[in-house]
């Protein structure tokens, strides 16, 4: 099953990241297995609770681990201390390194354990600035409509399947559902 909510971030992101090329980049994935469809020169998942992204960057004998990539799929909204969080990832950036990050904004309450943010674009943005990127090495997007938005709510299996018949994929700067960042540590 293809998410409704994730049809539009999953190809723009998907763009975003080949643009980086996967084949050169090791990278670290915070509670997630997204990163599985890329062939990227290493890949290494870290899953909570054994590694808590909010308590620090992820390290090994003492040392902090470094990567050239950092993804987080529809993660932060379930961190107590996201902002802290960012922080962390920064650390475990190479320099000229990224941090991808995805999340919802309109959708049902999920707790999993917790839920706890939600970000659009330009708060997206916001946070990744607080965490000490610049923001000229910043791009945040978002996706959404009403229909959307309707099937997000209307009491059916969630999160709702994309149906090419049914679900219309234009984007309402109004309406958004989710949102998307890639952020380059310079």
């Amino acid at each position: 099953m293809v998410s409704l909510n994730r049809v539009v971030m999953q190809k723009s992101s998907r763009a975003l990241i080949k643009g980086l090329g996967p084949g050169d980049l090791d990278v670290a994935e915070v509670s997630g297995k997204w990163g599985q469809g890329f062939a990227f020169r290493s890949y290494r998942q870290f899953l909570y609770p054994a590694w808590d992204i909010c308590a620090g960057p992820y390290e090994e004998d003492g040392r902090v681990l470094k990567f050239d990539l950092v993804l987080a799929n529809q993660v932060w909204e379930h961190l107590d201390r996201p902002y802290a969080a960012t922080r962390n990832v920064r650390k475990m950036l190479r320099k000229g390194g990224h941090f991808w990050v995805a999340v919802p904004f309109f959708v049902p309450f999920h707790a999993a354990p917790m839920d706890n943010s939600r970000w659009s674009a330009r708060g997206l943005k916001n946070l990744l600035i607080e965490a000490g990127f610049a923001e000229e090495a910043i791009q945040a997007d978002q996706w959404g409509n009403l229909g959307a938005a309707r099937r997000n709510l209307d009491g059916g299996a969630w999160p709702p399947a994309y149906d090419p018949e049914r679900d219309s994929l234009e984007n309402d700067p109004e309406m958004p559902i989710c949102a998307w960042a890639l952020a380059q540590k310079t």
